[in-house]
């Protein structure tokens, strides 16, 4: 066995919006390689172990990162590097992923909340619709000049770039075909107390960067969409401009429960707490049949007396031979038919009446 490695997506910044699979491996993890300036402090403190180690891998070189790695594959260690948003977008994912693999070690990546998705849900709009644009690019803060390129699709944009380069942007994006009217939303540090997003044109942009005093890498969303009316249908209760028929697979997920495996995924704690309860539970009583069998009157008062020791031993020889002799009887609650009555037209015969005996002194 060899040590482990998850790049985990802390999210936009927010301690509650990351993964709860991130969560769980943050506190799993014996070693956690973060940087203060792009992952929140309380991210790592809420979530991590006390005795865990933590690395700020913005303060050393990446020669330390990989003995790090090193380190952990020798002594079988958990470590987790956090990401800010998703790994996959701008995250340096590729580099750390060959390196810890050559090494040996287990690897796993957890997926995280975009700074786009986040900005999207702060102004409450979605970045793509059928009526608008139906496509989304992405762009870095290297490929800034090339803004220009992608511009031309007249389609959304976010762009993920220097405040301080946003006269370039502005350029760019002019020159691609957008307009001074075209909204644009600005984003910084999304999710959190001093964060930043606000809602401009592009012909307002740099006054609205400068107002703000955002000169760091600052996320721009850039579209048409971003201020596109809702459809009527919906808003005004109106005919939908679309019919909507249900088809057999939409149908048929409505009939059936939730599944069991997304929940044993993301509250497995409910289905032990199940399992629990179930096994404690106490079984319900069954009704059982009590055999009586029926002694002749009188029978026990001719019987001789015994000693205890006596019955005891003949108990077990008479009983199989008492049983097959003696009718047994059934003592059980029956249930009747309601409106029925059980009732005998045989009149019943008068009991024979026995002779008292006298018995000679």
């Amino acid at each position: 066995m060899t040590g482990r490695v998850t790049f985990v997506g802390a999210g936009p910044g927010a301690a509650d919006l990351i993964t709860l699979r991130g969560a769980k491996r943050i506190a799993e993890a014996d070693v956690v390689l973060w940087a203060p300036a792009v992952v929140e402090v309380e991210c790592v403190r809420e979530h991590a172990r006390p005795d865990a180690e933590l690395v700020d891998f913005s303060r050393v070189g990446d020669a330390e990162v990989v003995e790090v790695y090193r380190r952990a594959a020798a002594s079988k260690l958990n470590v987790v590097r956090l990401h800010p948003g998703d790994p996959s977008l701008w995250g340096g994912l590729r580099e750390h992923h060959d390196t810890c693999r050559r090494l040996g070690m287990v690897i796993e990546v957890v997926p995280g909340v975009s700074q786009i998705s986040a900005a999207a849900a702060a102004i409450g709009r979605e970045l793509t619709t059928s009526e608008v644009a139906q496509s989304l690019v992405l762009t870095g803060p290297d490929t800034a000049e090339h803004v220009r390129e992608f511009a031309a699709h007249g389609t959304t944009m976010a762009i993920s770039a220097s405040g301080a380069r946003v006269s370039l942007l502005v350029e760019q994006l002019r020159a691609g075909g957008y307009s001074d009217d075209t909204p644009v939303v600005v984003a910084y540090k999304v999710s959190l107390p001093d964060g930043t997003v606000a809602q401009t044109t592009l012909g307002e942009l740099e006054a609205c960067v400068k107002e703000h005093k955002l000169y760091r890498t600052t996320l721009f969303l850039v579209g048409q969409v971003l201020k596109a009316p809702s459809r009527r249908g919906v808003l005004e209760g109106d005919e939908p401009v679309r019919g909507f028929r249900r088809s057999r697979w939409s149908a048929r997920t409505h009939r059936e429960s939730r599944s069991e495996a997304v929940w044993s995924a993301v509250h497995d704690w409910q289905e032990t707490a199940r399992a629990r309860r179930a096994a404690t539970k106490p079984k319900a009583e069954e009704p059982t049949l009590e055999l009586v069998p029926e002694i002749p009157a009188g029978a026990a008062a001719e019987a001789p007396a015994q000693t205890s020791a006596e019955t005891s031993a003949e108990q077990g020889a008479e009983q199989g031979a008492e049983q097959a002799v003696v009718k047994p009887k059934v003592v059980a609650a029956s249930r009747r038919k309601p409106g029925s009555v059980q009732a005998s037209t045989t009149p019943r015969k008068p009991a024979a009446r026995t002779k008292k005996t006298k018995r000679a002194n």
